[in-house]
């Protein structure tokens, strides 16, 4: 008996992710340093974070992708788990000495940024509150956050806010 209601409940609860991952609702959120949310256009076709990028580096030519994540070298271990994102990739920009970044591993966002795609724009939206909550009281962590529909576009904080704006703009103009 206990099985069945096991086998039971399990059915159930992937039946129920599967719907969730479905969803594409669109926000859009600015950096973590407060920006209000606004209401963003949602795109016909959702962007896995490679083309976004290649949309993204032709506004803000100083990017140049560093790394795709897959799930055997994601630090972090949340590529495809339940709300976490579906796809990422990493980014340098040119305009970060190397100086500055030297002892930073490969796909930090303190090299540049990383862009990572999630099933629902609630997610990007919850993905993105978390990573401020986490470097608000570390400035060596701080970084600028942008969620655009289902996109979450990190940038490094070595960056001037002119230079992140950039990225706000090409983050906003995303397809």
């Amino acid at each position: 008996m206990n099985r069945t209601l096991t086998a039971a409940a399990t059915a159930v609860l992937l039946a129920a992710l599967a719907a969730c991952s479905s969803s594409n609702s669109s926000n859009s959120t600015g950096a973590s340093s407060n920006d209000k949310h606004s209401a963003a256009p949602a795109a016909s076709k959702p962007l896995d974070a490679g083309a976004a990028f290649t949309q993204l580096a032709a506004k803000v030519p100083t990017a140049k992708l560093s790394g795709t994540v897959t799930a055997a070298n994601d630090g972090n271990h949340l590529l495809g788990r339940p709300g976490q994102y579906t796809s990422k990739i990493t980014f340098t920009d040119t305009r970060i000495k190397a100086a500055d970044v030297k002892g930073l591993e490969k796909g930090d966002v303190t090299r540049g940024g990383s862009i990572e795609v999630f099933a629902t724009a609630a997610d990007a939206q919850t993905r993105a509150k978390y990573v401020e909550a986490v470097t608000k009281s570390m400035p060596a962590l701080s970084e600028y956050d942008y969620v655009h529909g289902t996109l979450l576009v990190r940038v490094s904080h070595l960056l001037t806010p002119a230079q992140a704006a950039a990225y706000k703009t090409a983050a906003n103009g995303l397809t």
